[in-house]
């Protein structure tokens, strides 16, 4: 089996009396789909912030890369939350895609792309632009390279974002609903780029309701409820033969 990339031991979160997490036992391997269902407010989100430090976990541990996310530990084992610049550096290798694309609206798909690049990992402006294309092709947008986010489809924003991700050489991609906010005829070609990346061997762990894709795609399914993990395994067991009530009504409701 290829090495962890992201492993969750006990983790839990919460905001003020509510507990969003409630230990959380999960490992990612290198080049895994994992793909994360369930219903609203049962965790999915959150735990993916937490995996690229825009949360600190309250217990348990997080591991990327062999490494804690966003905090250290002291000699008697209590976290610390590195500085924001330390944070920044831990969360260059890992690309995060969201439900509204958050582009620059002043910028260019092209200039999207490349800021990051320029401004925190320090590369050359004209590498990075280079780069830049070669990531917006991936994505099937190099001709689109001079327009506004205000000039682009839903889906073309939302692959543009992909492919700002991308332009930073991530180790580890997270999605969070990356359709949910789509046209549905918008959503196959958002859905295209995520096979491509996947079928390259990128470690991804994407939280969806796009039972297609996971079945396709996925390498491991989890099945997300009041912030805990009820059922996990192949994507093909867990949605053709799933094991917990819970599960099956979820299944039923999104089929």
């Amino acid at each position: 089996m290829s090495a962890p990339v992201v492993v969750a031991d006990g983790v839990r979160k919460r905001f003020g009396d509510v507990e969003v997490l409630k230990g959380i036992d999960l490992t990612v391997h290198s080049g895994e789909v994992m793909c994360i269902i369930g219903p609203s407010g049962s965790g999915k989100s959150t735990f993916l912030r937490c995996i690229n430090a825009l949360e600190m976990v309250d217990g348990g541990r997080l591991f990327v890369q062999g490494q804690l996310v966003g905090c250290r530990a002291d000699a008697s084992g209590e976290l610390y939350r590195l500085n924001d610049r330390e944070v920044a550096k831990c969360r260059q290798h890992i690309g995060m895609v969201f439900q509204r694309f958050n582009l620059f609206p002043h910028m260019t798909a092209l200039q999207n792309v490349i800021e990051a690049p320029t401004r925190v990992a320090g590369r050359d402006r004209s590498r990075a632009r280079t780069d830049g294309m070669e990531m917006l092709r991936r994505v099937g947008l190099a001709d689109r390279a001079d327009a506004y986010p205000r000039d682009l489809s839903g889906g073309q924003q939302q692959r543009v974002a992909i492919a700002r991700a991308l332009a930073m050489e991530p180790e580890l991609m997270l999605f969070d609903e990356p359709t949910s906010a789509l046209d549905p005829e918008l959503v196959g070609d958002v859905l295209d780029v995520m096979r491509q990346l996947a079928h390259s061997g990128m470690t991804m762990v994407v939280v969806t309701h796009e039972m297609g894709f996971a079945r396709e795609v996925g390498d491991s399914l989890v099945f997300f409820d009041d912030g805990a993990v009820v059922e996990a395994g192949h994507p093909g067991d867990v949605i053709n033969h799933p094991q917990h009530q819970r599960t099956q009504d979820f299944l039923a409701r999104v089929s």
